[in-house]
Order: structure tokens, then C-alpha cells, then sequence
């Protein structure tokens, strides 16, 4: 095995015989390489680079740029995970204002199941307020909020850096949308440029959480009551590790970020899987009411992935027991997730969006409370297309996290979770974030944000109709097989109102509403 070693050995060797003129020149070449030749051929933890001195490290080089060679070299528009390089190139002309028309028809196999259509109208609609809004917050909300139809999903300062927060708060404030906080509490860089903010509550109740890691009211009502704070957000679970909560380790824990958070600097910051604040569907929602009342009447709603769907009905049954309304739910695909996790979690638990979406929207519309509670959607959104299918499946508004990283400059690197992000995005290191402009980053949110919610609006006169929310399901069409297709109110199961009350043993889903108990998230046996 020490043969490749003994390579440079000779040439250093015939260096200064004279054998090989040149070769002088190149002896402080040479005895680097030498060494950690040597080094290679008797460490004992790689086999290859003990067989292969010095030449095995070619491996590891090109495994380290393989993900850029394909990227740039390789891959073809429609290849690309978790976004294709046309979804990228769509949200990168629209940030920075570029012509986003495609020549020459599309590049979809319209015969196969990646392709789906909304129907056209012949008589398409004349123009409509582009302006409408949604109005979230019921009868039991005193301070209602008019949400935009797509705003910025929840990622936390911490995971995203302080720029990347800044910028995208400051394109939400010239853009009139909100900028979710995610988990990770309310950060000076959320508050610096005034934009609409929702703030999220995870289990860690960070920025009001007491020594012990508990909900702490009084910290609370502090923060809630600011006037940028139009709403709150319960996070029981997110599409990227549903049920798994996570760990910042400490020295990712900067001053900053304790002080955000309300946790010690430098030890590690954890998020617990489950809440300590409650424990039931009947403790949710009391807690909901409660939290409304803290914040002066703000709408609060819950967030979550889909999951046990008796779960998501015993939330229905407490609220009809206790009578308290939540003011909303965001629903969250099992396909999200801007910070990393376990690949387990990720590739193998939660229901997709357009499952988990229809499956609440039915719960929600079978049970007479469609009118009261607004239902969000919340899961790799980047165009009007798909804003559009979000409201043919009952959404009233939608959310995006990655789609606004990429008009911050994110080139899908997928190393947010190393504190090596190139473009400054998912980075704490001020020398990345050195290359992300505020300014210049504020405006290309917030051109992303209005010329993808004006092609839903396009995309709904062409439908014939006068707003998104009359999209139905009827009104989407997709593929079964390359010989068949249907739409989608046929493909899956929409409730009619009131169904769950009157008749549940009707739906296929009627299992599920039995085991449902407003006093426990455990199923009844």
C-alpha cells in the first residue's frame, strides 16, 4: 500500500540528483503531497485513502462538488428537488422584475400525472378588485385581520439569518402582507421596518417562557399587544418533522438569539415535541380563547401537519362543545421544511398538502364551521398555479417559506442546516451575510409577492370568474393514468355542509369522527 507514497519520495529524490531539472521546481509542491501521502497510507480510519494514498481524496472532491455540477452542468429544467430549476427560474425573473413568459409551449408531458389544469371559461371575467382581502377573525375576535393571499410562512430567526429577517420583514411592510416569525420568537430584525407580523408559538414558547421553559401570560401580553402583531399562531407541528420538536445547540445560541428567546446563550435551546400548556383538544382551544384575550383580540389560529386524522376532528368537537372558535388553521404539507431534519421524519411521516388540505377543509366545512374559522395552506407554493389550486381545495389564503428564500437569492445550496449558506440566507456568519443587501433583497420580495398573487388573479379571470375564492374543486383537472383524467371533486371526497353533524356514518371518514373525543387526542376505543 505504500507504493503510491513512495511516488513523490522518488521524484523529490531525483530533484536534487539533477536527474529531472524541472522537477526542483516543484519540490515545495511535492513534499506537502508527500506528507499527507504518508499520513493516508497509516491512518485507520478510511480504507481507500489507506490503499489509495492521496489519489482516494478525489472522491471526496467530487462528492463535494457533485451537487453543483449536476445543478449547473446536469440537470434539465424540469429536474431539480425539492425545486426543479423552472420553479426557480420563475421566482428568480419575478423577484428581480425579469420578463417571466416561457417560448415554445410546455415542457410538461401533459399525458403523464405531472400534469394538472385549471378550466378556462370561454367568456373570461372582466376586471375585478384586485385589492379584496381576507377577512380572518370571527364573531369572538375584536381586532380582525385582512390577510393577503400569499404572505410569508413561518422561519425563525436563528435558522434564517438577521439580514435574511430584515429584508424579508421590510418586502413585507412596501408589499402589504405578513411575515410569519416561526418558533424562534420575536427578533429586533422582525421589528426594525414595521412589517405586519404573525407571531408563531411553539412548544418552546420562546420570547414568553419562563425560567422553567413554561408559557409565561405576563411576558406575553407584552409582546402580543404591540400594533405590529396582527396575529397568533399555535404550532403544533410543521411538514418538515411533524411531532419531533428540535434542538439549536449551544453554540449556535448567540447573545441575539438568547435574547430573542429568552434562553442562556450558549447552552442548547430546546423545543420540546409536545406542549406543556395543553394537553387536550378542550385545553387547546380554551388556551386559543385565552391568548386572544391577552393579545387584545387578535385572531389566533393553530398550524399543523396532518397527521392521526381523529385528531384533527376531536379539535372540531371541542370546539363545538366549548363553543370557542379558533379564528383560523394553517395547514402545512408533509413535502415543507426551509431547516433540516431527520430524514426519516421528513421522507416518511406526514400527509401531503393536498390531502391534509381537502382533509380539513372537509372537517371544517362538515362540521358548520367553514364561515367562522379561515383555512390557510402552508407547503412548497411558488406560483400563481399553484395559489390557484390551493383555493380550488378550500384555502383562503397561502403561505410560503422556500419560495421567499429563493427571492432573497437562495440558489438551493441545501445547506441551511450547516451555517454555510452561500448567499447569507440560512447563515449566523456575518462574512455570509455581507452579501445579502436589504434594500435590494426588500424589493425583490416584495415584486416575488405581487407578480405571483397577480397571476392568480389572471389565472381566475381567465376561469370566468370574479375572485379566487370561487374556485372549486370541479375546476381542477388531473390525471389518472395517460389515458384517463377527471377533476378533482371526483378524484376525492369533498363534504357537504353539516354532513359530520347530521349524517357522519355517511363518509368514508366516519371512523375517524368516532374515535374523535373533544377530551382527549387519543383515539376513543
Amino acid at each position: 500500500m505504500l507504493r503510491w507514497a513512495a511516488f513523490p519520495v522518488l521524484i523529490a529524490a531525483a530533484a536534487f540528483a539533477g536527474w529531472w531539472g524541472p522537477a526542483r521546481w516543484t519540490l515545495l509542491l511535492w513534499i506537502p503531497l508527500l506528507l499527507v501521502a504518508f499520513y493516508d497510507a497509516v491512518q485507520r480510519r478510511h480504507s481507500l485513502r489507506r490503499n489509495f494514498p492521496l489519489i482516494a481524496r478525489i472522491r471526496w472532491l467530487f462528492e463535494a462538488l457533485r451537487p453543483f455540477l449536476y445543478a449547473y452542468v446536469v440537470e434539465s429544467p424540469l429536474e431539480g428537488r425539492p425545486f426543479a430549476r423552472s420553479e426557480r427560474d420563475l421566482i428568480y425573473a419575478r423577484a428581480k422584475g425579469d420578463l417571466d413568459a416561457h417560448p415554445f409551449g410546455t415542457e410538461l408531458d401533459v399525458y403523464s400525472d405531472e400534469y394538472e389544469w385549471m378550466s378556462h371559461s370561454i367568456a373570461p371575467a372582466m376586471e375585478s378588485d384586485r385589492t379584496q382581502r381576507v377577512a380572518v377573525g370571527g364573531s369572538q375576535c375584536t381586532r380582525p385581520y385582512a390577510a393577503a393571499l400569499l404572505n410569508i410562512s413561518a422561519m425563525s430567526f436563528g435558522s434564517l439569518g438577521a439580514k435574511a429577517i430584515e429584508a424579508l420583514n421590510l418586502g413585507a411592510k412596501l408589499g402589504d402582507f405578513y411575515h410569519d416569525t416561526g418558533e424562534g420568537g420575536l427578533s429586533p430584525y422582525h421589528r426594525l421596518h414595521g412589517g405586519d407580523i404573525v407571531w408563531e408559538l411553539g412548544s418552546g414558547y420562546f420570547g414568553c417562557r419562563d425560567d422553567a421553559g413554561r408559557f409565561d401570560p405576563v411576558r406575553f401580553q407584552e409582546v402580543a399587544q404591540a400594533d405590529q402583531v396582527r396575529m397568533i399562531e399555535i404550532k403544533l407541528s410543521q411538514g418538515a418533522k411533524p411531532g419531533h420538536g428540535g434542538v439549536l445547540p449551544g453554540p449556535k445560541v448567540s447573545a441575539e438569539i438568547a435574547a430573542t428567546r429568552g434562553v442562556i446563550e450558549g447552552h442548547d435551546c430546546i423545543s420540546p415535541a409536545a406542549h406543556s400548556a395543553f394537553a387536550t383538544p378542550v385545553e387547546l382551544v380554551e388556551w386559543a380563547a385565552r391568548l386572544r384575550e391577552l393579545s387584545g383580540g387578535k385572531p389566533v389560529g393553530i398550524k399543523l401537519c396532518v397527521g392521526q386524522p381523529h385528531e384533527i376532528y376531536a379539535v372540531m368537537k371541542a370546539m363545538i362543545e366549548t363553543g370557542i372558535r379558533l379564528d383560523y388553521i394553517v395547514v402545512d404539507g408533509a413535502e415543507g421544511g426551509t431547516g433540516a431534519a431527520p430524514v426519516e421524519f421528513s421522507n416518511s411521516l406526514g400527509m401531503p398538502l393536498r390531502e391534509g388540505l381537502i382533509f380539513v377543509r372537509n372537517a371544517l366545512v362538515g362540521c358548520g364551521l367553514k364561515e367562522e374559522v379561515r383555512l390557510a395552506a402552508s407547503g412548497k407554493v411558488h406560483s400563481g398555479a399553484g395559489l390557484a389550486v390551493n383555493c380550488a381545495l378550500g384555502a383562503d389564503w397561502s403561505n410560503a417559506a422556500r419560495a421567499f428564500m429563493f427571492s432573497l437569492g437562495c440558489v438551493q445550496s441545501l445547506k441551511c442546516h450547516t451555517d454555510e449558506c452561500p448567499t447569507g440566507v440560512a447563515t449566523q456568519d456575518p462574512g455570509r451575510q455581507r452579501g445579502l443587501v436589504v434594500e435590494d433583497k426588500a424589493a425583490r420580495v416584495r415584486r416575488f409577492q405581487a407578480a405571483t398573487v397577480s397571476a392568480l388573479w389572471d389565472i381566475t379571470a381567465a376561469m370566468g370568474l370574479d375572485t379566487p375564492w370561487q374556485i372549486q374543486p370541479h375546476h381542477l383537472s388531473e390525471r389518472l393514468n395517460s389515458a384517463r383524467s377527471d377533476s378533482i371533486d371526483r378524484i376525492y371526497n369533498f363534504y357537504p355542509r353539516g354532513v359530520l353533524l347530521d349524517d357522519p356514518d355517511s363518509v368514508r371518514s366516519a371512523r375517524y369522527w368516532k374515535m374523535a373525543r373533544a377530551g382527549s387526542f387519543r383515539a376513543a376505543l
